[in-house]
C-alpha cells in the first residue's frame, strides 16, 4: 500500500486566523481529492509566522484555538485523512492569561473531526531573528501517530536539528520523519537545511519529509523548498522555491515499489524500526536549484510583494537617481508589483550630471513606469538663505549636502501621505554599515528594500537581471552605464563615493568580516587588510547605530542583518 503525502507549502499572514485556516482547508480537500491521506502545513501555519508579542495576547490564542476546531469541522468528513496544523497552544486556561508557563509551539493532528494526536516543540531558538524562549515552554515527549499503515513521528523545525527529538520519535515506533518549519531565508540556508536532514536521516536510519513555509513577514523571508529524504540520504523530492504550492511525496514499501525500484539494503545491526523505515521508498518531483543571485533575486522580489500587498499599501514610490541603487530598487519594485504599482521620481539638484538625468528617463521607460522630475534647486537655495546668518563664516560641508538629501525625502514623504504609496528607499548595506546615508533623507521612507545587500552584490544583482527575465517584462531594465558608471550621491561637484570610503570590494568584505561574523580588527587586518581601513570601517559601523536604529525595516537575505540579528547599544563605550 501507498501513501501520499501532501506538503501545504502556502503562503500564511500572521494574525489572519480566518484566512489561514481557509487556505489549510482548501488545500487538504484538494489533496483529498488527489488521493492524498496525509497533509503537512508548516509551523505556526494557523496564525503565521512570526506573531512575536501576539502570543501574549490571551485574545490570540483563543483566536487559533478557534481556528483549529474551524478545520477540523470543515474536515470531519474526510475519511482517514490527517492534517498536521501548526498553531501556538496556551495550554490551560486557569495560567494562559497568567504567564507563559503554559504557552507552547503546537502541532496538532487532525481527523475526521478529531485532534488524534499534538506535538509540543522541543527546542527553542533564541538566535538571529529567533526569540522562541520569550513565548514558548519546551516540550517533553515524542509524537507518533499512524496514516495508513505508516508510522509517522513528528518534529517542529529546530527539534530536527538536535540529536533527542528524532531518536525518541524512532524509539516510539516511527518510520517516517514528518518535519513542519518556518524557517528563514538566507543565502545558502536551503543548502544548509539539506545537510542537516541529511545528518538527522543517517543517524536514525528515517526517511524524512521537510514541510516549509513561504512568503514575507516584515523582514524575513520564507523561501518553500520543502524536500524529502529517503533513508539513504538521497534527494527523493523538492519542491520550487519561492512558490506557493501543494507539493506531493509518495510513499511506498517495498513490496509496492513500482517495477525497477529498489531500496536501499538493510545495514548490519540497525533494529528493527531502522528495517522497517528502509523498507520505506519516497518519490516526487525535484525541482532544480537556482544560483545565488537568482535566489537572491526572488527573496527580494517577494519580500516587497508581501509586504506591499499584506499591509494593504496600494502602490510605491521611489526617488530615482539616475544611479545604480535605485535602478535596483525599481527593477525589484517592477517584478513583485507590476509597473502600474510603481511611480517614480527624479529630483536634480544643482549637481546632478546631465547623464543622470538620461540614465533615469532611459530606466523609466524601459520599465514603463510613471517618472515625474521634480527639481529641488530652488528649495536648497531658499533653505541656504534661511540659513545664510547662522552659517556665516564657515565652509560647505556634509551639512549642505544633506540638506538636499532632506529635501529630497521631504517631497517623497509628501506625495506618500497624499496619495497613498509607501516610500521605498534605496540605500545598500554598506551604507547602513558606515552611515552613508542621511538620517530624515534617503533614509526616509517606509521600506528598505536593499537593506541587507552589500554594494558589490548590488552590481551582480543589477547583471543577473538584466541576464534575466523572470517575470516577463519583455527588457532588459537597467541601462549599462549605470552599472558600470562609478557610484556618486551628487550632493558635490564631481563627488564619487570613493571619496569618502574604502573602494567596494574592501569595504563589503570588511564589514562581512566584523559585522556578520564577528571577527576582530586584528583578525580582519592580519588577513592582509590595510589597518587603516579596518580601522575606519569599524569605526563607522560604531558611530551609526543611532542612525540604523531610525531606518526603515527592509529584507533580510544574509544569515546577519541590520535588524533582529544585530542588538548592539546606541551608548556604548566598549572598544575590543
Amino acid at each position: 500500500m501507498t501513501l501520499k503525502i501532501c506538503v501545504a507549502q502556502l503562503n500564511f499572514v500572521v494574525g489572519d486566523m480566518a484566512g489561514n485556516a481557509q487556505k489549510i482547508i482548501d488545500c487538504a480537500n484538494a489533496a483529498y481529492q488527489d488521493g492524498a491521506r496525509l497533509v503537512l502545513t508548516p509551523e505556526l501555519s494557523l496564525c503565521g509566522y512570526a506573531a512575536e508579542d501576539l502570543f501574549l495576547r490571551p485574545s490570540f490564542i483563543q483566536a487559533c484555538d478557534d481556528a483549529l476546531k474551524t478545520v477540523s469541522a470543515a474536515l470531519s468528513g474526510l475519511k482517514g485523512l490527517h492534517v498536521v496544523v501548526g498553531h501556538p497552544s496556551g495550554g490551560d486556561e486557569r495560567t494562559r492569561s497568567v504567564s507563559v508557563q503554559r504557552r507552547f509551539n503546537m502541532a496538532s493532528v487532525v481527523c475526521e473531526g478529531q485532534v488524534v494526536a499534538s506535538y509540543a516543540k522541543r527546542e527553542l531558538p533564541n538566535y538571529q531573528v529567533f526569540d522562541e524562549r520569550r513565548y514558548f515552554v519546551v516540550g517533553d515527549k515524542p509524537c507518533v501517530f499512524e496514516v495508513a499503515g505508516t508510522k509517522v513521528g513528528l518534529l517542529i523545525c529546530e527539534d530536527a536539528w538536535f540529536d533527542a527529538p528524532a531518536a525518541d520519535a524512532k524509539a516510539a515506533g516511527a518510520e517516517l520523519l514528518a518535519v513542519i518549519n518556518a524557517s528563514p531565508f538566507h543565502v545558502g540556508k536551503g543548502d544548509e537545511r539539506e545537510q542537516a536532514m541529511r545528518s538527522r536521516v543517517q543517524a536514525t536510519g528515517l526517511p524524512l519529509i521537510y514541510a516549509h513555509l513561504v512568503g514575507g513577514q516584515d523582514e524575513v523571508v520564507f523561501e518553500g523548498r520543502s524536500f524529502a529524504l529517503n533513508a539513504d540520504g538521497a534527494l527523493a523530492a523538492r519542491a520550487p522555491s519561492f512558490e506557493a504550492t501543494s507539493f506531493v511525496v509518495t510513499v511506498a514499501r517495498g513490496n509496492d515499489l513500482p517495477q525497477g525500484q529498489e531500496v536501499a539494503p538493510v545495514q548490519i545491526g540497525q533494529t528493527s524500526s531502522s528495517r522497517s523505515a528502509f523498507n520505506l521508498h519516497l518519490t516526487g518531483k525535484v525541482a532544480e536549484d537556482g544560483s545565488l543571485e537568482a535566489d537572491l533575486w526572488h527573496a527580494l522580489v517577494l519580500g516587497v510583494r508581501d509586504y506591499i500587498g499584506k499591509n494593504g499599501f496600494p502602490s510605491v514610490l521611489l526617488g530615482l537617481s539616475g544611479g545604480i541603487d535605485s535602478a535596483l530598487v525599481l527593477a525589484i519594485a517592477v517584478d513583485a508589483l507590476g509597473a502600474d504599482k510603481v511611480r517614480t521620481v527624479m529630483m536634480p539638484s544643482p549637481y546632478t550630471a546631465e547623464i543622470s538625468w538620461v540614465d533615469a528617463r532611459d530606466m523609466a521607460q524601459r520599465m514603463g513606469v510613471r517618472y515625474d522630475e521634480v527639481s529641488i534647486v530652488a528649495e536648497f537655495e531658499a533653505f541656504l538663505r534661511s540659513l545664510k546668518a547662522d552659517f556665516e563664516g564657515t565652509q560647505l560641508d556634509t551639512t549642505e549636502e544633506n540638506i538636499q538629501a532632506r529635501i529630497r525625502g521631504t517631497l517623497l514623504m509628501a506625495l506618500s501621505n497624499k496619495f497613498g504609496s509607501i516610500v521605498l528607499t534605496t540605500g545598500n548595506k554598506s551604507e547602513m554599515a558606515t552611515g552613508y546615508c542621511t538620517l530624515y533623507g534617503d533614509m526616509a521612507g517606509g521600506f528598505a528594500v536593499i537593506k541587507d545587500v552589500a554594494k558589490t552584490l548590488v552590481f551582480k544583482l543589477a547583471r543577473w537581471r538584466n541576464a534575466h527575465d523572470p517575470y516577463g517584462t519583455g527588457s532588459q531594465p537597467i541601462p549599462e552605464r549605470i552599472i558600470t558608471r562609478p557610484p556618486s550621491a551628487e550632493l558635490r561637484p564631481d563627488q564619487t563615493d570613493q571619496d569618502s570610503l574604502p573602494p567596494y570590494e574592501v569595504l563589503d568584505e570588511i564589514v562581512s568580516r566584523f559585522m556578520e561574523n564577528d571577527q576582530s580588527s586584528e583578525d580582519i587586518i592580519g588577513a592582509g587588510f590595510a589597518r587603516a581601513d579596518v580601522e575606519k570601517v569599524t569605526r563607522l559601523i560604531r558611530i551609526n547605530e543611532y542612525k540604523r536604529r531610525q531606518s526603515p525595516v527592509g529584507i533580510r537575505v544574509t544569515h546577519r542583518s541590520f535588524g533582529k540579528d544585530w542588538r548592539y547599544p546606541i551608548t556604548n563605550k566598549f572598544r575590543a
